[in-house]
């Protein structure tokens, strides 16, 4: 298995609308290629502007092809696009990470 763990930092008072953002033109979209997530949560507490995700694919090659027919939806650019404009992203970080041997999830 492979984990795509994504962490999103947004503009100071913008997360709540950047999330909102996303709900209405973007997770529908995203879930119909990649899967449901693993977990989507907003921070509690320290950085309480950023939000995560994990996604998971059986390989990297699963990855890359789900992610290439994400990319070519006409939907997902349109909501890439209404994020650009709305400007509430400062910093995104993306690992891929893989389970140890003595954990099976």
């Amino acid at each position: 298995m492979l984990y795509d763990v994504r962490t999103y930092t947004c503009r100071p008072g913008t997360i709540k609308k950047h999330l909102a953002l996303y709900a209405e033109h973007g997770f529908d979209t995203q879930s119909r290629h990649l899967g449901k997530p693993l977990a989507y949560m907003q921070t509690e507490t320290g950085d309480v502007n950023s939000y995560m995700h994990i996604w998971v694919y059986e390989n990297a090659a699963d990855r890359e092809a789900r992610r290439q027919a994400l990319q070519k939806d006409p939907a997902w650019s349109d909501y890439l696009k209404r994020s650009a404009d709305a400007g509430y992203l400062i910093r995104q970080e993306n690992r891929l990470m893989t389970p140890v041997a003595f954990f099976q999830p």
